[in-house]
């Protein structure tokens, strides 16, 4: 196994596929950091290029994995010490870093799999956010996770470890402006309902057994509704109790995923409708 410091070209391109989109992007990789995260990389049967060990870190568990990375064709190499902290940036760097392969999923793939329930991110900026709803999405079973342009990148590490391996197993499409998404998302029949601190229908008593698409605006400015208000089919909001501002975007991705995943199951029958 070879060791390497700091100012290796190894390193330094893991550390571009850390810090830029634009690497990630060119290179269709993106990094993985952690015990769990290597394991759902395992499960997922996500392509495995390379793995990154803290020097003089060890367990049963990352020797299994290791050995499981190599046994699939994986390169495994040990940086010196420090030099996974400094590449990670975190606070409290795992012992294990991985460069994995960014699978590539376009809205086409999505329409031909049929889909029954879509989340659609328009804006959303913060990568804690993003990889919460990945997460939601993977836990609702939600058929895929589309970024419209000006969304951050779900591959952004942050967004990775938010997304708890989520962005391993939910399809992801980085898509253009929301405008043309939604016309496209209209033209396949789904139902496309944005949200909205207030003003919108109870989303608890909107039908959400039709195809349906949950279109997620910025953490802070929320959608412009003037102007995608042609391209959506109706408006749901979230009863919060008074007093309370809203709720964070990947909150109301899970609360909005999982009523439409319980009325599914059950079929229970709507009180009102978004789209009326």
């Amino acid at each position: 196994m070879t060791s390497l410091a700091y100012r290796h070209q190894r390193v330094q391109r893991l550390r571009r596929l850390v810090d830029r989109r634009s690497a990630r992007a060119d290179e269709g990789r993106f990094v993985i950091e952690g015990l769990n995260l290597l394991e759902e990389a395992l499960k997922a049967a996500t392509p495995i290029e390379a793995v990154y060990l803290d020097a003089g870190w060890s367990s049963d568990r990352l020797s299994g994995l290791v050995a499981q990375c190599y046994e699939q064709g994986a390169r495994v190499f040990e940086l010196e010490a420090g030099v996974l902290a400094r590449v990670a940036g975190t606070v409290t760097p795992q012992p294990v870093i991985a460069v994995v392969g960014m699978p590539a999923f376009t809205l086409e793939d999505v329409r031909a799999a049929g889909p029954r329930l879509l989340l659609v991110c328009v804006d959303v900026r913060d990568p804690g956010n993003a990889g919460t709803v990945v997460r939601s999405a993977w836990a609702a079973g939600v058929d895929a996770l589309v970024c419209c342009e000006g969304t951050v990148d779900v591959y952004n590490p942050k967004a990775v470890r938010a997304s708890a391996g989520a962005v391993l197993h939910v399809p992801v499409v980085a898509a253009g402006p929301a405008t043309d998404v939604l016309s496209e998302l209209g033209a396949w029949g789904l139902t496309r309902l944005a949200t909205a601190v207030e003003g919108g229908s109870d989303y608890a008593t909107t039908d959400l057994t039709r195809p349906t698409a949950f279109v997620l605006g910025n953490e802070a400015a929320g959608l412009a509704l003037a102007e995608l208000r042609p391209l959506l089919d109706g408006v749901v909001s979230i009863p919060m109790a008074a007093g309370a501002e809203s709720l964070n975007v990947g909150m109301v991705a899970a609360v909005l995923c999982f009523e439409a995943a319980r009325q599914r199951r059950h079929g229970v029958p709507p009180r009102d409708d978004a789209t009326r």
